[in-house]
Protein backbone atom coordinates (compact mmCIF):
# COMPACT_ATOMS: atom_id res chain seq x y z
CA UNK A 1 0.00 0.00 0.00
CA UNK A 2 1.19 3.07 -0.61
CA UNK A 3 1.90 5.56 2.36
CA UNK A 4 0.77 9.30 2.86
CA UNK A 5 2.31 11.88 4.97
CA UNK A 6 0.73 15.40 5.85
CA UNK A 7 1.93 18.56 6.98
CA UNK A 8 0.37 21.89 8.63
CA UNK A 9 0.03 23.60 11.60
CA UNK A 10 1.11 21.43 14.66
CA UNK A 11 -2.40 22.71 16.84
CA UNK A 12 -4.18 21.08 20.71
CA UNK A 13 -7.35 21.52 19.96
CA UNK A 14 -8.76 22.72 24.04
CA UNK A 15 -12.78 22.33 24.26
CA UNK A 16 -14.51 23.76 27.10
CA UNK A 17 -18.27 24.04 27.62
CA UNK A 18 -19.66 27.59 29.57
CA UNK A 19 -22.56 28.19 31.65
CA UNK A 20 -23.43 31.28 29.80
CA UNK A 21 -21.60 34.07 27.27
CA UNK A 22 -20.12 35.94 30.67
CA UNK A 23 -16.56 34.80 29.77
CA UNK A 24 -16.44 35.43 26.20
CA UNK A 25 -17.54 38.89 26.69
CA UNK A 26 -14.83 39.24 29.47
CA UNK A 27 -12.28 37.70 26.97
CA UNK A 28 -13.34 40.38 24.42
CA UNK A 29 -14.18 37.32 21.90
CA UNK A 30 -17.06 37.84 19.45
CA UNK A 31 -19.49 35.00 20.00
CA UNK A 32 -19.25 32.49 17.26
CA UNK A 33 -16.07 34.24 15.47
CA UNK A 34 -12.95 32.52 14.88
CA UNK A 35 -9.93 34.67 15.66
CA UNK A 36 -6.38 34.09 15.72
CA UNK A 37 -4.96 35.31 19.03
CA UNK A 38 -1.32 36.60 20.18
CA UNK A 39 1.01 35.44 22.62
CA UNK A 40 -0.63 37.34 25.40
CA UNK A 41 -4.06 36.54 25.05
CA UNK A 42 -3.34 32.98 24.67
CA UNK A 43 -1.74 33.17 28.33
CA UNK A 44 -5.11 34.71 29.45
CA UNK A 45 -6.86 32.22 27.79
CA UNK A 46 -4.69 29.73 29.57
CA UNK A 47 -4.54 30.89 32.76
CA UNK A 48 -8.78 31.41 32.88
CA UNK A 49 -8.71 27.13 31.20
CA UNK A 50 -6.52 26.04 34.17
CA UNK A 51 -9.35 26.52 36.66
CA UNK A 52 -11.41 24.65 34.52
CA UNK A 53 -12.76 21.24 32.99
CA UNK A 54 -11.37 21.39 29.63
CA UNK A 55 -11.10 18.49 26.83
CA UNK A 56 -8.28 18.06 24.57
CA UNK A 57 -7.76 16.89 21.05
CA UNK A 58 -5.10 16.46 18.55
CA UNK A 59 -6.37 19.42 15.85
CA UNK A 60 -4.90 21.04 12.78
CA UNK A 61 -6.53 20.33 9.28
CA UNK A 62 -3.83 18.32 7.97
CA UNK A 63 -4.04 16.67 11.84
CA UNK A 64 -7.31 15.94 11.35
CA UNK A 65 -6.68 14.51 8.36
CA UNK A 66 -3.56 12.69 9.35
CA UNK A 67 -5.32 11.41 12.31
CA UNK A 68 -8.51 9.65 10.34
CA UNK A 69 -6.37 8.00 7.97
CA UNK A 70 -4.52 6.37 11.26
CA UNK A 71 -7.88 5.09 12.68
CA UNK A 72 -7.89 3.42 8.89
CA UNK A 73 -4.69 1.40 9.85
CA UNK A 74 -2.86 3.35 6.98
CA UNK A 75 0.38 4.43 9.23
CA UNK A 76 0.71 7.95 7.96
CA UNK A 77 2.73 10.37 8.72
CA UNK A 78 3.01 13.85 9.82
CA UNK A 79 5.53 17.05 9.81
CA UNK A 80 4.83 19.79 11.99
CA UNK A 81 6.45 21.94 15.07
CA UNK A 82 5.51 22.01 18.65
CA UNK A 83 6.95 23.86 21.85
CA UNK A 84 8.73 22.76 25.06
CA UNK A 85 5.86 22.77 26.65
CA UNK A 86 2.97 19.81 27.77
CA UNK A 87 0.37 20.95 24.48
CA UNK A 88 3.56 20.09 22.47
CA UNK A 89 4.46 16.87 24.28
CA UNK A 90 0.35 15.66 24.27
CA UNK A 91 0.53 16.26 20.39
CA UNK A 92 3.21 13.95 19.99
CA UNK A 93 2.09 11.00 22.28
CA UNK A 94 -1.40 11.20 21.21
CA UNK A 95 -0.14 11.17 17.66
CA UNK A 96 2.41 7.80 18.23
CA UNK A 97 -0.37 6.52 20.49
CA UNK A 98 -2.32 6.51 17.19
CA UNK A 99 0.29 4.80 14.76
CA UNK A 100 1.32 8.25 13.61
CA UNK A 101 5.04 8.45 12.81
CA UNK A 102 5.40 12.30 13.95
CA UNK A 103 8.52 13.71 11.76
CA UNK A 104 7.84 17.08 14.66
CA UNK A 105 10.10 19.67 14.80
CA UNK A 106 11.47 22.17 17.77
CA UNK A 107 10.42 25.31 18.56
CA UNK A 108 11.57 27.68 21.56
CA UNK A 109 7.95 28.82 21.81
CA UNK A 110 4.71 28.09 22.79
CA UNK A 111 2.70 25.16 21.25
CA UNK A 112 -0.17 26.01 18.79
CA UNK A 113 -3.33 26.17 20.86
CA UNK A 114 -6.90 26.11 19.30
CA UNK A 115 -9.23 27.25 22.48
CA UNK A 116 -12.68 26.19 21.54
CA UNK A 117 -15.63 27.83 23.49
CA UNK A 118 -18.97 26.19 23.66
CA UNK A 119 -21.98 28.06 24.79
CA UNK A 120 -25.56 26.47 25.76
CA UNK A 121 -27.10 26.90 22.78
CA UNK A 122 -23.87 25.18 20.79
CA UNK A 123 -22.46 28.01 19.43
CA UNK A 124 -19.01 27.54 19.29
CA UNK A 125 -16.48 30.51 19.65
CA UNK A 126 -12.44 29.80 18.46
CA UNK A 127 -9.61 31.81 19.69
CA UNK A 128 -6.56 29.91 17.67
CA UNK A 129 -2.41 30.84 19.21
CA UNK A 130 -0.71 29.12 16.42
CA UNK A 131 2.25 29.57 18.84
CA UNK A 132 5.00 27.20 17.77
CA UNK A 133 3.15 26.02 14.56
CA UNK A 134 4.08 29.47 13.15
CA UNK A 135 7.62 29.01 13.71
CA UNK A 136 8.11 26.39 11.14
CA UNK A 137 9.58 27.67 8.20
CA UNK A 138 11.50 26.71 4.61
CA UNK A 139 15.36 26.51 6.42
CA UNK A 140 13.77 23.75 8.84
CA UNK A 141 13.12 20.96 6.22
CA UNK A 142 15.21 18.58 4.60
CA UNK A 143 14.62 15.28 2.15
CA UNK A 144 14.73 12.40 4.77
CA UNK A 145 11.11 14.12 6.33
CA UNK A 146 9.68 13.29 2.92
CA UNK A 147 11.52 9.98 2.31
CA UNK A 148 9.65 6.71 1.72
CA UNK A 149 6.67 8.35 1.34
CA UNK A 150 4.08 8.23 -2.15
CA UNK A 151 1.80 11.24 -0.99
CA UNK A 152 2.21 14.64 0.42
CA UNK A 153 -0.67 16.24 1.79
CA UNK A 154 -0.46 20.09 2.75
CA UNK A 155 -3.40 21.79 3.98
CA UNK A 156 -3.88 25.19 2.27
CA UNK A 157 -2.84 27.56 5.47
CA UNK A 158 0.74 27.11 5.04
CA UNK A 159 0.79 28.91 2.09
CA UNK A 160 0.97 32.29 3.54
CA UNK A 161 4.61 31.36 4.08
CA UNK A 162 5.53 30.79 0.15
CA UNK A 163 9.23 29.81 1.04
CA UNK A 164 8.22 27.49 3.26
CA UNK A 165 5.43 25.12 0.93
CA UNK A 166 7.42 25.78 -1.89
CA UNK A 167 10.40 24.11 -0.09
CA UNK A 168 8.00 21.12 0.83
CA UNK A 169 6.78 20.87 -2.76
CA UNK A 170 10.17 20.54 -4.24
CA UNK A 171 11.76 18.26 -1.38
CA UNK A 172 9.16 16.38 -2.17
CA UNK A 173 8.77 16.15 -5.47
CA UNK A 174 13.04 15.46 -5.63
CA UNK A 175 11.82 12.07 -3.39
CA UNK A 176 9.28 11.38 -5.68
CA UNK A 177 5.76 11.91 -4.25
CA UNK A 178 2.81 13.33 -5.61
CA UNK A 179 1.53 16.73 -3.70
CA UNK A 180 -1.78 16.56 -2.54
CA UNK A 181 -3.37 20.78 -1.62
CA UNK A 182 -6.49 21.16 0.48
CA UNK A 183 -7.24 25.05 -0.45
CA UNK A 184 -8.33 25.42 3.21
CA UNK A 185 -10.05 28.89 2.77
CA UNK A 186 -11.70 31.13 0.17
CA UNK A 187 -10.13 33.99 1.65
CA UNK A 188 -6.50 32.22 2.00
CA UNK A 189 -6.75 31.57 -1.86
CA UNK A 190 -8.40 35.34 -2.75
CA UNK A 191 -5.18 36.80 -0.82
CA UNK A 192 -3.05 34.15 -2.74
CA UNK A 193 -4.70 33.47 -6.67
CA UNK A 194 -1.47 34.35 -8.22
CA UNK A 195 0.64 31.61 -6.05
CA UNK A 196 -2.00 29.05 -5.93
CA UNK A 197 -1.97 29.05 -9.52
CA UNK A 198 1.79 28.77 -9.71
CA UNK A 199 1.85 25.78 -7.38
CA UNK A 200 -0.53 23.99 -9.08
CA UNK A 201 0.69 24.19 -12.49
CA UNK A 202 3.99 23.56 -11.21
CA UNK A 203 4.07 20.77 -8.45
CA UNK A 204 0.42 19.82 -7.02
CA UNK A 205 -0.96 16.87 -8.42
CA UNK A 206 -4.64 16.57 -6.55
CA UNK A 207 -6.10 19.47 -5.74
CA UNK A 208 -9.09 19.49 -2.81
CA UNK A 209 -11.45 22.71 -2.76
CA UNK A 210 -14.82 23.79 -1.74
CA UNK A 211 -17.08 25.54 -3.94
CA UNK A 212 -16.20 29.52 -2.24
CA UNK A 213 -12.52 28.06 -2.61
CA UNK A 214 -12.96 26.94 -6.05
CA UNK A 215 -14.70 30.40 -7.05
CA UNK A 216 -12.16 32.26 -5.56
CA UNK A 217 -9.08 31.04 -7.48
CA UNK A 218 -11.05 31.09 -11.10
CA UNK A 219 -14.32 33.46 -10.93
CA UNK A 220 -16.33 30.61 -12.04
CA UNK A 221 -19.16 28.85 -11.47
CA UNK A 222 -18.29 24.62 -9.74
CA UNK A 223 -18.45 23.06 -13.57
CA UNK A 224 -16.25 25.60 -15.21
CA UNK A 225 -13.87 26.46 -12.53
CA UNK A 226 -13.52 22.30 -12.28
CA UNK A 227 -12.56 22.32 -16.29
CA UNK A 228 -10.00 24.78 -15.59
CA UNK A 229 -8.35 23.81 -12.23
CA UNK A 230 -8.22 20.01 -14.09
CA UNK A 231 -6.35 21.55 -16.89
CA UNK A 232 -3.50 22.17 -14.76
CA UNK A 233 -2.72 18.85 -12.33
CA UNK A 234 -4.00 15.18 -12.37
CA UNK A 235 -7.11 15.18 -9.83
CA UNK A 236 -9.38 18.00 -8.84
CA UNK A 237 -12.18 17.60 -5.78
CA UNK A 238 -15.11 19.93 -5.09
CA UNK A 239 -16.90 19.44 -2.14
CA UNK A 240 -19.85 20.62 -2.47
CA UNK A 241 -21.40 20.43 1.20
CA UNK A 242 -24.72 19.35 1.83
CA UNK A 243 -24.84 18.04 -2.16
CA UNK A 244 -22.21 15.83 -2.13
CA UNK A 245 -18.88 15.99 -4.29
CA UNK A 246 -17.69 16.55 -7.85
CA UNK A 247 -14.33 15.16 -9.28
CA UNK A 248 -12.59 15.17 -12.41
CA UNK A 249 -9.17 13.66 -13.75
CA UNK A 250 -8.75 14.15 -17.44
CA UNK A 251 -12.21 13.92 -19.29
CA UNK A 252 -13.51 11.58 -16.34
CA UNK A 253 -16.27 13.41 -14.32
CA UNK A 254 -17.64 11.48 -11.41
CA UNK A 255 -20.76 13.23 -9.21
CA UNK A 256 -20.86 11.83 -5.40
CA UNK A 257 -24.36 12.58 -3.37
CA UNK A 258 -24.70 12.56 -0.01
CA UNK A 259 -27.73 11.09 2.09
CA UNK A 260 -30.61 13.94 2.69
CA UNK A 261 -31.27 12.61 5.87
CA UNK A 262 -28.18 13.71 7.52
CA UNK A 263 -27.87 14.81 10.91
CA UNK A 264 -25.78 17.44 11.84
CA UNK A 265 -24.21 18.32 15.41
CA UNK A 266 -20.91 19.99 14.12
CA UNK A 267 -19.33 20.74 10.49
CA UNK A 268 -15.37 20.56 12.16
CA UNK A 269 -13.21 18.60 10.27
CA UNK A 270 -15.97 17.51 7.45
CA UNK A 271 -13.76 19.01 4.27
CA UNK A 272 -10.31 17.14 6.79
CA UNK A 273 -11.90 14.09 7.03
CA UNK A 274 -13.54 14.00 3.45
CA UNK A 275 -9.85 14.35 2.32
CA UNK A 276 -8.73 11.54 4.37
CA UNK A 277 -11.37 9.07 3.12
CA UNK A 278 -10.82 10.30 -0.56
CA UNK A 279 -6.81 9.86 0.50
CA UNK A 280 -7.75 6.12 1.41
CA UNK A 281 -9.44 4.81 -1.86
CA UNK A 282 -6.75 6.77 -3.53
CA UNK A 283 -3.64 4.91 -1.84
CA UNK A 284 -5.72 1.74 -2.20
CA UNK A 285 -6.10 1.89 -6.04
CA UNK A 286 -9.59 2.62 -6.05
CA UNK A 287 -11.83 3.97 -8.54
CA UNK A 288 -12.75 7.91 -8.64
CA UNK A 289 -16.55 7.18 -7.29
CA UNK A 290 -15.58 4.78 -4.65
CA UNK A 291 -12.62 7.62 -3.62
CA UNK A 292 -15.22 9.85 -3.28
CA UNK A 293 -17.94 7.70 -1.28
CA UNK A 294 -15.75 6.79 0.83
CA UNK A 295 -14.67 10.42 1.60
CA UNK A 296 -18.17 11.28 1.93
CA UNK A 297 -18.54 8.30 4.12
CA UNK A 298 -16.23 9.91 6.49
CA UNK A 299 -17.32 13.79 6.63
CA UNK A 300 -20.84 12.13 6.97
CA UNK A 301 -19.45 10.27 10.21
CA UNK A 302 -17.59 13.88 11.75
CA UNK A 303 -20.27 16.12 11.54
CA UNK A 304 -22.31 14.03 13.70
CA UNK A 305 -20.05 14.67 16.94
CA UNK A 306 -18.51 17.42 18.63
CA UNK A 307 -14.87 17.52 17.70
CA UNK A 308 -13.20 15.15 15.51
CA UNK A 309 -12.23 12.54 17.95
CA UNK A 310 -14.66 9.85 17.06
CA UNK A 311 -14.93 6.92 19.40
CA UNK A 312 -13.70 3.26 18.65
CA UNK A 313 -17.38 2.25 17.44
CA UNK A 314 -17.85 4.76 15.35
CA UNK A 315 -14.91 3.85 13.28
CA UNK A 316 -15.79 0.21 13.48
CA UNK A 317 -19.12 1.35 11.53
CA UNK A 318 -17.37 3.33 9.41
CA UNK A 319 -15.11 0.72 8.18
CA UNK A 320 -17.97 -1.53 7.79
CA UNK A 321 -19.62 0.76 5.40
CA UNK A 322 -16.04 1.40 3.67
CA UNK A 323 -15.71 -2.48 3.12
CA UNK A 324 -19.58 -2.62 1.98
CA UNK A 325 -18.36 0.14 -0.59
CA UNK A 326 -15.45 -1.54 -1.73
CA UNK A 327 -16.93 -5.25 -2.42
CA UNK A 328 -20.12 -3.45 -3.92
Amino acid sequence: MDKIIGMGNALVDVLVTLPNDSLLKQMNLPKGSMQLIDDDRYIQIKSVFDTMHTERSTGGSAGNTVKALAALNVQPGFIGKIGPDAMGDFFREDGIRRGIDMKLLKSKTYSGVASTFITPDGERTFATHLGAAHTMHAEDLYADLFRGYTYLYIEGYLVQDHDLILRAMQLAKDEGLQVCLDMASYNIVAENIDFFEFLICRYVDVVFANEEEAKALTGKEVEDALDEISSQCSIVIVKLGAKGSVIKKGTEVVQIHTSQEQHVVDTTGAGDFYAAGFLYGLINGYSLNKCGMIGTVLASAVIKSVGTTLPKQQWDEIKLNIEELVQG
